[in-house]
C-alpha cells in the first residue's frame, strides 16, 4: 500500500515545496518536510496529539 501524504493547506510557498507533510501507514502517524521527504518522524497517535494541544495552547509560540 502506498503512503498517501498530506499537506497543510496553509502551507507558505505556493509549489507546496515548503512545509510539514503527514500520513497515516500502518497505524503509526508519520511526518515529513516536503523539501527533504527521505528523513520520516514516526509517532502514535496519543503523542501528535498531545502536541497538537500543546502547539494550540501557545506552548511553542516561542519558536516560530
Amino acid at each position: 500500500m502506498e503512503i498517501q501524504w498530506r499537506k497543510s493547506s496553509k502551507s507558505a510557498d505556493a509549489d507546496g515545496n515548503n512545509c510539514l507533510e503527514i500520513a497515516e501507514y500502518g497505524g503509526e502517524i508519520l511526518m515529513r518536510e516536503s523539501d527533504n521527504p527521505d528523513v520520516v518522524i514516526r509517532t502514535t497517535r496519543a503523542k501528535l496529539r498531545a502536541f497538537l494541544g500543546g502547539a494550540k495552547g501557545g506552548e511553542f509560540d516561542d519558536l516560530a
